[in-house]
C-alpha cells in the first residue's frame, strides 16, 4: 500500500493554477493519475488535444468545468464525471467564476501521441504532434515537420 496527501505533491503549474501529479509518488504502473485548481479562466491542459492510446476521465470534485470536443460542448458540474475515448479531441476549462478543483486519471499510463488540434500553415495537415518536456509543450507537422511557435 502507498499513499500521499496532495499537500505533499509538487505544484507544476502550467495551464492551471495547481497541477500535482500523484503518478509517480504512487509508483502507478498503468495509470496516470493527476490534481487540477483552475482559477477562473484556467484550463486543464491548454487547448483541443488528443492521446491516441489513452482514455481520460476527469472528475469534477467542486466548481463547473466546461470540456469540449470537436462536435460538442458540456458543463460538468461538482459530483460529476465525464470520460474521453483514446483519439477523441477534448479541452477542459474554468469558465465560471468560482475555483474548480478536478481529478484526472488516463489509462493507459503512455498516452501514445499527442495531438493538437492546430492546423499546420505550411502544408494544410490537420493537426500538429505535441511534445511535453521540462522546457514547455513543441508542436511539430507530422507531414512537413513545421514548428507553429518558428
Amino acid at each position: 500500500m502507498q499513499k500521499v496527501t496532495l499537500d505533499d505533491l509538487e505544484n507544476n503549474p502550467m495551464n492551471a493554477d495547481v497541477t500535482k501529479h500523484a503518478t509517480e509518488p504512487l509508483n502507478l504502473n498503468n495509470l496516470a493519475l493527476n490534481y487540477f485548481e483552475l482559477e477562473p479562466g484556467d484550463e486543464f491542459s491548454g487547448g483541443l488535444h488528443t492521446h491516441m492510446n489513452q482514455e481520460e476521465v476527469f472528475y469534477v470534485v467542486e466548481g463547473t468545468a466546461t470540456f469540449r470536443t470537436k462536435d460538442d460542448e458540456t458543463a460538468v458540474e461538482s459530483g460529476e464525471i465525464v470520460r474521453f475515448e483514446p483519439g477523441e479531441y477534448q479541452s477542459g476549462k474554468n469558465e465560471g467564476e468560482q475555483r474548480v478543483r478536478a481529478i484526472a486519471l488516463g489509462a493507459p499510463q503512455d498516452a501514445g501521441e499527442t495531438r493538437v488540434a492546430v492546423p499546420c500553415q505550411e502544408c494544410g495537415a490537420d493537426y500538429h504532434v505535441a511534445e511535453v518536456d521540462d522546457d514547455g509543450v513543441s508542436l511539430s507537422c507530422p507531414d512537413c515537420g513545421n514548428d507553429p511557435k518558428q
